[in-house]
């Protein structure tokens, strides 16, 4: 072998045992130092991971906080799905579902929908129009459970008032767990009218419930594409004062695009008229005598109103505006959902019955027998012997249907110890189907319809029983305990304005005037002068 062969074979082995050298280091090496050796080797290839991309790679218009470190954003598309056209997401980029409509707040939810719907087409067992039917009808429903955007909106309301401390009465107590709030959420998804008793104002916890459950039907509606020409909500108040209130609650609202417009005395008409052109309200705020005016002279639409609160009814008809209401109420077309707020006075009667004319939901968290009972009506008699009490009975029947509709039910209670036989046979002579039977369905569709039906209980059932149905009680024989008339009394109709409670007093009675009048009083409600001479009488009776 020449020399030259040799120094090269010598070179190859040193390379070589170099080789074997360095794989049996590396092995040997702690699992961090080969992690560093690896990400040298790495950065030297040019190969980084994703952790190392910040040093690497700077911000850039199309992704300023450096997310994508650099990597272009590859979009795929699923062959099966349709192509939106260019100009309808457009339109949902901008938050409009519905054209000549501003409002982001719908734009925002119609893109949560749209995902669903994206997700439920790849159930290839339901067709395009069935999932389409699917979300509308989902859509439609309001659950008595309010909804996550109402939770949203109570959010943004109690943060923005406790930031600027205007909401000091509940500290600590958050709006969430309002129990007026939560059952107002059940009513109001009943679509019934609500009136509210506890009090002549609504609180700052009431307001927000019911501003935020309006902005959530709003949203809904212009999700599903309808227009509204009027503001969504209106709410009357009695003052500036009250006004300023409710404008103040409403007002974090707007970052969700809902707008409020408050009109009262204490401003120009000039100013609130440019106001109103400068702006679409979704939510209105005003005094019955301003809006009136601002009405007249076409400043303002609310013939498409979709709910009509009234705050303060009873202020408002001592200032003289009852008048007002009732023409507001006539202005608006179709059947906006009411609440009303009204204590137990019995002065503004007339006015709760003109406006509240369908089903309601009373709610109070006042548990008086004056807040429980509003709006029922107690008509009591003294009558000198049973025979009179009889024929009083039936007159009430008479009268009760003559001036009541078809849809108001009409109960006796009548008691054991008392012998009532003769007054059935009477109702039986005049044609009427009697029943002992408290039941709904019993009433409606067990009878003859050609015959009219008087229900009657015994008094002894009356803990078990349903009473809340009947707007008219009839007692021809009066109650043996008060507690059981006060039972009655906050029990009945509560599903409507035009409760009457009639019940007739004998000598044996005496007793009871005492109490009854008490009652009365505490209803706001005139005390008869028999009732008082029944109660002198027994007085003397007991000197």
């Amino acid at each position: 072998m020449a020399k030259g062969d040799d120094s090269i074979l010598k070179k190859k082995n040193k390379k070589f045992r170099k080789r074997l050298n360095s794989k049996s280091d590396s092995t040997s090496v702690s699992a961090k130092i080969a992690a560093v050796i690896a990400a040298k080797k790495r950065r030297k290839a040019g190969k980084r991971r994703n952790c190392e991309g910040m040093c690497y790679s700077l911000p850039t218009l199309d992704d300023p906080f450096n997310d994508r470190r650099g990597k272009p954003e590859f979009k795929t598309r699923d062959p099966e799905t349709k192509t939106t056209p260019r100009k309808e997401k457009t339109d949902r980029v901008k938050g409009k579902n519905a054209p000549g409509r501003k409002g982001t707040v719908g734009g925002s939810i119609s893109q949560k929908s749209n995902q669903q719907t994206g997700s439920d087409a790849n159930n290839k067992s339901l067709t395009e129009k069935e999932i389409v039917k699917t979300n509308q009808q989902h859509d439609n429903e309001i659950s008595d459970f309010p909804s996550k955007f109402v939770f949203w909106c109570l959010s943004a309301i109690e943060n923005a008032l406790r930031h600027d401390d205007a909401y000091t009465e509940g500290e600590g107590n958050s709006f969430f767990l309002d129990p007026w709030g939560l059952e107002f959420s059940k009513c109001f998804s009943t679509g019934k009218d609500l009136m509210d008793t506890s009090g002549t104002f609504a609180s700052t916890e009431q307001i927000a419930w019911m501003v935020s459950a309006a902005a959530d039907v709003f949203v809904r509606k212009e999700k599903q594409g309808v227009s509204l020409e009027s503001p969504f909500l209106l709410f009357l108040v009695p003052s500036e004062k009250k006004a300023g209130q409710v404008r103040t609650v409403c007002k974090p609202l707007k970052s969700l695009g809902i707008h409020t417009v408050s009109l009262h005395p204490g401003a120009s008409l000039d100013h609130q008229i440019q106001g109103l052109k400068s702006c679409e309200p979704e939510f209105l705020i005003a005094t019955p005598e301003r809006l009136l005016e601002l009405v007249s002279m076409k400043a303002i639409d609310i013939s498409d109103v979709s709910m009509l609160v009234i705050d303060g009814l009873d202020a408002i008809c001592n200032a003289g505006h009852a008048d007002a209401i009732k023409s507001i109420k006539k202005l608006i077309s179709g059947n906006p959902t009411l609440v009303v707020f009204n204590d137990s006075n019995h002065t503004s009667i007339p006015v709760v019955r003109h406006l509240l004319t369908r089903p309601i939901c009373r709610m109070s968290i006042n548990n008086s027998i004056a807040s429980q009972s509003s709006c029922i009506v107690q008509s009591v008699q003294v009558c000198t012997s049973d025979e009179d009490t009889h024929v009083k009975s039936i007159d009430v029947l008479c009268q009760f249907w003559s001036n009541q509709n078809h849809n108001s039910n009409l109960l006796y209670i009548l008691r054991k110890d008392v012998k009532c036989l003769k007054l059935v046979k009477t109702l039986k002579s005049m044609g009427c189907s009697t029943s002992i039977e408290s039941d709904a369905a019993t009433i409606n569709d067990s009878v003859d319809p050609k015959r009219r039906l008087v229900t009657m209980i015994d008094l002894e059932d009356i803990a078990t029983s349903d009473i809340g149905m009947y707007d008219a009680i009839v007692l021809p024989n009066f109650v043996p305990t008060m507690v059981t008339y006060e039972h009655i009394l906050t029990n009945m109709a509560r599903q409507s304005v035009n409760g009457i409670l009639h019940g007739f007093l004998t000598k044996s009675d005496t007793e009871h005037a005492g109490p009854l009048i008490s009652i009365l009083e505490q209803c706001g409600q005139e005390v008869p002068e028999t009732v008082k001479d029944l109660h002198l009488s027994s007085n003397m009776s007991e000197n």
